[in-house]
């Protein structure tokens, strides 16, 4: 018996012109992404090498561990900005929001307006991979009563999910927007993650896809969603992403 390969379909061609990476951990030093400024500048360039020419990046906001302030969050973004420019990469559009851990501290930040949207009222919120906030409704009510419009980080990697389905749909109802991490398609988090990830795409339960770029690693992964069959499956929801078109 012959079984057909997937067919190759290069990333530079899945990632659009007007794609914006609206997930990625490429600010200098502040969190477990780039670890200096040399650092940022190669994973962005070999981004761009795959036809992502627009970042909004996300360091992590989370409590003592990474409390990065909207102000050190601007200091970092600006360094980033200036290095490419010297180094003439002038085509790339490079912004930053933040990854938001909903903790006690997150809930201090939203009442003192010490939150970077990724564009418009979007922002970018995570939770603990063992366990949901005990007030996560309360948080995700405060987050829509301030004005925004809450995007849960990978809900595909949330394990304690995984086995009741029906909290994806209460999600969802109480205003929570869901992006997949582009490489939860692969066996790189698992096969419970990936088998999540395909349910919540057949569900069509996604709005936004991130590439959550860490290091070279992730990139040299990256490649593995190159099929025609998972673009097929991610072509609505990469083009959804030019919402956040700088």
């Amino acid at each position: 018996m012959f079984f057909l390969k997937d067919k190759v379909v290069p990333l530079n061609e899945m990632f659009s012109d007007n794609f914006v990476d609206i997930h990625s951990h490429l600010l200098p030093g502040i969190d477990d992404g780039a670890k200096d400024i040399d650092d940022s500048l190669s994973l962005i360039t070999k981004m761009y090498s795959y036809g992502i020419k627009n970042f909004i990046t996300t360091p992590h906001v989370l409590g003592d561990v990474y409390p990065n302030s909207t102000e050190i969050i601007k200091e970092k973004l600006k360094e980033v900005q200036e290095a490419l420019l010297k180094n003439g990469l002038k085509d790339i559009n490079f912004n930053a929001s933040a990854e938001y851990m909903m903790d006690e501290q997150f809930v201090k930040r939203l009442n003192e307006n010490d939150i970077v949207p990724l564009k418009d009222n979007f922002i970018l919120v995570e939770m603990s991979y063992f366990n949901a906030p005990f007030n996560l409704y309360d948080v995700l009510f405060e987050i829509q009563l301030k004005g925004y419009k809450p995007i849960l980080a990978h809900p595909e990697r949330y394990n304690f999910y995984h086995n009741d389905f029906q909290n994806y749909y209460k999600l969802k109802k109480a205003g929570c927007l869901f992006q997949l991490n582009c490489l939860s398609l692969t066996q790189q988090y698992g096969s419970n993650v990936k088998n999540t990830a395909d349910k919540l795409l057949k569900e069509g339960m996604y709005d936004f896809i991130g590439t959550d770029t860490h290091h070279h690693n992730h990139l040299n992964l990256l490649v593995k969603i190159g099929t025609k069959k998972i673009y097929k499956k991610i072509e609505a929801i990469i083009g959804n992403n030019k919402k956040f078109l700088i």
